[in-house]
């Protein structure tokens, strides 16, 4: 009753804030009864001490918060009225007595709908209203013959049955309630945008994290939740019941692992629970949901015999997990359920805990929840156990002092893009302290606005590619003492040649874009003719020398991508050794990581940060892992490869590498590259493992020549860093000099701030389908955006304020 009642308190206070009117029902307590009161009159036969410490005691509890209103029960309670057939709402003595003068409510007083049996079958029309009326209430609900109902009033009052004076009283408390609700003010609703307007952002997290938090953890035998992303374990997931294939579940699991699926009916047969026996021998880790329950305790909640035989077997053969979606009294049949490697409550079956779940298992969901009730003697109320969570996980703005009011010109900013077409569409995070509170996507793949872009939809992230594998890679063959940062490209490159210049490069200059490099090299150009690709280096089909695919049914012969780097050395370099932004020593980082590592770069960096981290999304030559569809167009190509770009590395240069540069080939969505940056921010960290020596990290994020003059060299090594003199740069002036990052030209960026401890993704499209729009650069939306969320922190300072629970 405690619960009962805090919860429902703290429900009413949050309606009645807005000025929500909010009904209590169904007065005296409904729950305890065995009929239907629509198609007969429950009896209820406790005395009225239990009534008056149970039942009563959560609407006394709202009574005392300034509850707006109650709705009393067709019962029969003879402990309160022994009147033959007489219901509770058609009771003086249930509501005058015991509701207005015993308990002192003052609110309005609803019958429950008085063409339901309970009460319909043993009056007339008319006179059943009137007898509700004359019990004490003050709105009837749902009369059968409204007319009538009038009639036999008015005859009550010329009776004297009922007097003018407490007619006038009840219109009165009920004109005094439509005043609270602004209804003497009036207003119609613009409905256009009614359906969006309710179903907000705010709305739809809150929605989500309120099943996030109820989600319970009953088993979790050696930690095995969250379940690791680096396992390779053989899995499977079992759904017994529900609608069968396609449900959100098994498709979220898929996207953090590969799960094989099978189906069973709720009520499966020997036959099916043989078939399934054998066909998950070899599975190693097992998840089984049980879905398309019910409330129902006479059919035990749904939950069978058989779906009870078959989870124990297969228990008893593998480690498993059980995702039991519905009322855990259904787990009363289950005296085995401790023997469960590892159990989680869901309470109910919708598409948003289907997701969470989902996401628990794999430790992007929290988890809090305690079971409100004893199942049998199997667990017991208020056990729960905790998850550890060591990686970005949503939480609402204000659990990270930050007003969701505040962060809604987010949204106008991003819009304000999209009415400009400098993007198709993009996906926005941001986190912190490791908690997300933004994570949204807008717009669509393309103008032509057929999909719509998702929040784990993959985008090349271009330069940003940089950080995240080549500056990663060189920062972890530092830590090892295979690479250091201080010597020349000739030391790790000794067959260029002794009178070349580049021989004497340093890599910290070359890392810090003041080595006199280039901007870039147009490789491509030497390769197509007339506008074309020369047919001299390039094959629609994948054969002989023809091996480097550089888009779709398009393969450059081997020698061209050979000679990439003999291009560059070539090259002269600048007169000036001062900063300019260059890709071309990112070629040279490659070469140095692969000859080091002995592993090509997409490997090595896969190896050592994205699969044990699971970034599932992020890493090279995205078409081998995912289909097309989840992955972003980039640009139509019209001087290369002349054919939209899709899947495909935008940049030129590393398509000729086959996808692979150092400078460009990532492709990552939200989530995993805001873990990334994270790990970052942490100095190399992440999950409780370390990925980078933590004072390497803080040596690369550093600024390596700031001078305090207008045109010194920002960078950090690998990474940028904002400016510091109001100048341009990837940042908004309101960032810490701390802060590092980086941007990418498809129109990305990713951007860590240590003193804030705030990371920041920003994945759009900007250059389809032409590189040409520079519009979101123009419109500083990526700082602009930043200025957004780093004023709503300055801007913030309430507190969410929850009653505590009460205590006996």
């Amino acid at each position: 009753k405690y619960k009962v009642a805090s919860k429902s308190a703290a429900y009413m206070k949050g309606m009645q804030d807005r000025h929500l009117f909010t009904t209590a029902k169904h007065f005296p307590g409904h729950g305890d009864t065995d009929a239907d009161s629509h198609k007969e009159l429950p009896v209820i036969m406790h005395g009225k001490e239990r009534l008056d410490t149970l039942e009563l005691f959560p609407f006394r509890h709202l009574m005392a918060r300034q509850l707006s209103g109650v709705m009393v029960a067709h019962l029969y309670i003879p402990a309160l009225d022994s009147t033959p057939n007489l219901a509770s709402t058609l009771s003086p003595l249930v509501v005058k007595d015991l509701l207005r003068k015993e308990m002192g409510f003052e609110g309005l007083a609803f019958t429950d709908a008085l063409n339901m049996k309970g009460v319909s079958k043993y009056f007339s029309p008319g006179e059943v209203d009137l007898k509700a009326l004359l019990a004490g209430n003050d709105v009837l609900l749902f009369p059968e013959d409204v007319p009538l109902a009038v009639k036999k009033i008015k005859e009550a009052i010329a009776e004297g049955l009922i007097s003018r004076e407490e007619i006038t009283r009840i219109c009165y408390r009920i004109l005094k309630a439509k005043s609270w609700m602004g209804l003497n003010e009036y207003k119609p609703i613009d409905t256009k945008n009614l359906t969006a307007d309710i179903n907000n952002y705010h709305s739809t997290r809150l929605r989500e994290l309120l099943y996030e938090n109820a989600l319970t953890v009953l088993k979790n035998d050696d930690n095995i939740i969250p379940f690791r992303l680096t396992d390779e374990k053989k899995s499977a997931v079992l759904t017994i019941g529900g609608s069968g294939k396609g449900n959100v579940f098994v498709d979220a699991l898929n996207k953090f692992a590969k799960f094989k699926e099978y189906y069973l009916p709720s009520d499966p047969s020997p036959a099916q629970m043989n078939s399934i026996l054998k066909k998950l021998s070899e599975v190693e880790r097992l998840v089984i949901s049980v879905r398309g329950l019910s409330n129902n305790p006479k059919t035990d909640f749904g939950l069978s015999d058989h779906a009870v035989a078959l989870i124990d077997s297969l228990n008893s053969a593998h480690e498993t997990t059980l995702v039991y979606f519905g009322n855990p009294y259904g787990l009363r049949k289950m005296d085995k359920a401790k023997k469960l490697e590892g159990l989680i409550v869901t309470y109910e079956d919708n598409s948003t805990t289907a997701q969470k779940v989902a996401d628990l298992l794999y430790g992007y969901a929290k988890g809090n929840g305690q079971l409100p009730v004893s199942i049998g003697d199997v667990f017991k109320e208020g056990e729960g156990l905790s998850v550890n969570l060591n990686r970005p996980y949503e939480v609402l703005p204000e659990e990270v002092g930050i007003s969701s009011y505040w962060l809604n010109d987010v949204d106008s900013v991003i819009q304000d893009g999209l009415d400009e077409r400098a993007y198709p569409g993009c996906v926005v995070m941001m986190a912190k302290e490791g908690k997300i509170f933004y994570s949204k996507a807008f717009g669509y793949h393309t103008y032509d606005e057929e999909k719509p872009v998702q929040i784990d939809d993959i985008y090349d992230i271009a330069s940003i590619t940089k950080i995240v594998a080549s500056v990663s890679s060189i920062m972890k063959l530092q830590g090892e003492g295979l690479v250091d940062i201080d010597k020349t490209l000739g030391d790790y490159l000794p067959e260029i040649n002794d009178t070349s210049l580049y021989k004497d490069m340093v890599l910290r200059d070359i890392l810090t874009h003041q080595a006199g490099l280039i901007p870039w090299i147009p490789f491509y150009l030497r390769t197509v003719k007339k506008g074309e690709p020369n047919e001299r280096y390039y094959s629609t089909t994948k054969r002989d020398s023809f091996q480097v695919q550089v888009a779709q049914n398009l393969y450059l012969v081997q020698s061209q991508k050979d000679s990439l780097l003999t291009r560059i050395l070539e090259t002269r370099l600048r007169d000036k050794k001062n900063y300019k932004y260059s890709d071309l020593g990112y070629y040279f980082m490659k070469e140095i990581v692969e000859r080091i590592s002995k592993k090509p770069l997409n490997e090595y960096a896969a190896n050592s940060f994205y699969r044990p981290m699971g970034l599932s999304t992020t890493g090279y030559l995205p078409l081998e892992r995912f289909p097309v569809e989840r992955i972003v167009p980039t640009e139509y190509d019209l001087y290369f490869r002349k054919q939209e770009i899709h899947g495909y590395v935008h940049d030129p240069g590393a398509a000729m590498l086959g996808g692979v540069g150092g400078h460009a080939g990532i492709f990552s969505d939200g989530r995993d590259l805001l873990s990334m940056m994270q790990m970052f921010l942490d100095y190399g960290e992440f999950d409780n493992e370390s990925y980078l020596d933590s004072s390497i990290v803080k040596r690369f994020s550093t600024c390596q020549f700031c001078t305090g003059s207008r045109d010194e060299n920002r960078r950090g090594i690998g990474f940028d860093k904002p400016n510091r003199h109001n100048g341009p740069g990837p940042t908004c002036d309101c960032v810490s000099f701390e802060s590092f990052g980086h941007s990418g030209f498809t129109g990305t960026l990713a951007w860590a701030d240590p003193v804030e401890n705030i990371t920041y993704v920003f994945l759009s499209n900007r250059i389809y389908p032409s590189a040409k729009n520079k519009k979101l650069i123009k419109m500083n939306i990526r700082t602009r955006i930043m200025e957004v969320v780093y004023s709503a922190l300055d801007r913030s300072k309430g507190e969410l304020v929850i009653e505590p629970e009460l205590k006996m």
